[in-house]
């Protein structure tokens, strides 16, 4: 099929490159990754757009916020694309949103054009999202659990890698512009594969004469047996995400600020340590009952000890608080995810996936509004301290209530 068959979701002859599973393994989790990277590439260089442009800490927000509104929109009307025009198709729409969006942001001389740009990078990181994840659940039918290990390898990964990236390539000309060119001219190249790779047909044919409205926005719905799984990935992802949302948006002032130094890249590496090990948890296989609330509580002391390091000026104790933080997310997430990802039908698994994802980016909108308004109005210092007091205080609570749940569930069923 061609992308044209696929997108008038008219089913067509195979054709093209007939790409092995490693491939296509490769494509997939390259595309969300790369995505991702044009999508954090802007952490170390807010100081510069502040400075350029004059932005308050709230207009920072507002910018970050954009992007993450934007992607939670398309998720919630299009996160369920994928299951219908194929996921090749619905990835190749993504590249060419993020190079939109890259040109944009890049060309930004304003924080309207600043929130335009981050709001096409949300849209075409929303489009991949649910395509992504359901390709690589397709394409690892056997293995479940490492297909969605792939997906917040590629995800976590790609977002810890951006700031790094970026911190780096602003020390070429043109500091603000030159990281998006770079990176568009990466995603330019993502185009050759998935436009030449044959692709499988969607899984949800139309059957009607008016296919597009399998394509109208639907009201998110999960089966019966996946709700308490698919809550509890939320509440994860939400809470998580709001530290992530800090760190990829004011963080790295107050990083800059209990560093003492102003250098992007390692500011932006800084900023990117807490995916990175979330990223890098997906590598290691850790199994148990308790293996979420363990995590939760190592998030949640760790997010308190983000605040005590910016008390103490102490650079050790925030490099530690970040790698732990990280990875403490990486486990309760990936338990949570797998558990909600197994649990659903392959027909729906796009849709309910953007749904989880819905909830969780909202995590990284929503209180990073609320910590900018609060430095606008308490300062910077007071503010941070004010919300990593709640969401550590948040990640200690969830984890004891989880923890609850499953020695109830033990003594319930002690042979499992």
């Amino acid at each position: 099929m061609t992308v044209f068959s696929e997108l008038r979701m008219r089913p067509a002859a195979a054709t093209g490159w007939n790409a092995s599973t490693s491939a296509r393994l490769v494509i997939s989790g390259a595309v969300i990754f790369m995505l991702l990277v044009g999508a954090n590439l802007a952490t170390p260089l807010y100081p510069l757009f502040q400075a350029s442009l004059g932005l308050s800490a709230l207009d920072v927000t507002a910018a970050f916020a954009s992007y993450v509104l934007a992607l939670v929109a398309t998720l919630m009307l299009a996160g369920h694309w994928s299951d219908h025009i194929g996921r090749r198709a619905a990835l190749l729409l993504a590249v060419l949103g993020g190079l939109a969006g890259n040109l944009v942001f890049a060309e930004a001389h304003s924080l309207a054009a600043l929130c335009a740009g981050r709001a096409l990078q949300g849209t075409s990181v929303a489009l991949a999202t649910g395509a992504s994840a359901a390709a690589l659940r397709e394409l690892l039918p056997a293995r479940p659990e490492w297909a969605s290990r792939f997906t917040l390898l590629a995800s976590s990964g790609g977002v810890a890698a951006g700031p790094v990236i970026g911190g780096l390539l602003s020390l070429l000309p043109g500091p603000t512009s030159a990281p998006y060119a770079v990176h568009s001219a990466v995603l330019a190249g993502l185009l050759i594969p998935l436009v030449l790779i044959r692709a499988r047909r969607a899984i949800a044919l139309p059957e009607t004469a008016a296919p597009f409205r399998l394509l109208a926005p639907r009201r998110p719905a999960v089966s019966r047996n996946a709700r308490g799984a698919f809550w509890l990935a939320s509440g994860v992802g939400f809470l998580s995400f709001a530290v992530f949302g800090f760190c990829l948006s004011l963080a790295p002032g107050y990083f800059a600020g209990v560093l003492g130094t102003d250098s992007r890249p390692i500011v932006g590496l800084l900023a990117g340590l807490p995916l990175a090990a979330s990223a890098a948890s997906q590598l290691f296989s850790a199994r148990g009952r308790f293996i979420v609330p363990a995590g939760l509580t190592l998030l949640g002391a760790s997010v308190i000890l983000l605040g005590t390091a910016g008390a103490w000026h102490s650079p050790a104790l925030l490099v530690a608080a970040c790698l732990a933080a990280g990875t403490g997310q990486g486990l309760a997430f990936r338990t949570v995810f797998n558990d909600v990802a197994g649990k659903v039908e392959p027909a729906r698994h796009a849709q309910v996936v953007s749904t989880v994802y819905v909830i969780t980016y909202l995590g990284s909108a929503v209180p990073v509004l609320g910590l900018g308004w609060a430095s606008a109005v308490v300062g910077q210092d007071a503010a941070v301290t004010g919300f990593v007091v709640a969401c550590g205080t948040a990640a200690l609570a969830m984890a004891g209530v989880t923890l609850a749940r499953q020695a109830s569930a033990a003594r319930r069923w002690p042979s499992r």
